[in-house]
């Protein structure tokens, strides 16, 4: 019982030691963990979708459906919206999905 305890304070005593370390140490989560991918040059544009089967069905029932990349406090989001083709009015939009950004060790 009392080697439990010693591996369960150890282990309180490493989180606590990193978390002040990360929070409090420039580049420290950086050097450890390595930093996020870079955003896309196209942040915030739509653009047309072409060849994906979602847009070959929204096509079929006369929608455009355009993408873009937006960033919102923090969080890389992917939104999609539908174009009705003739008169350009927004139909309907897809639930925003959360893009997660990959770490890139240096």
């Amino acid at each position: 019982m009392y080697y439990v305890f010693l591996v369960v304070t150890a282990a309180v005593a490493v989180g606590v030691y990193l978390l002040v370390i990360f929070r409090n140490v420039p580049g420290a989560v950086e050097e450890r963990l390595g930093v996020l991918e870079p955003l896309p040059p196209d942040l915030g544009v739509w653009k047309a979708d072409e060849g994906s089967a979602e847009a070959l069905a929204a096509r079929a029932e006369g929608l455009q459906r355009e993408q873009r990349m937006f960033l919102d406090q923090g969080k890389l989001l992917r939104q999609t919206r539908y174009r009705h083709t003739t008169s350009g009015e927004i139909v309907r939009a897809d639930k925003d999905e959360v893009v997660r950004r990959r770490r890139i060790k240096t």
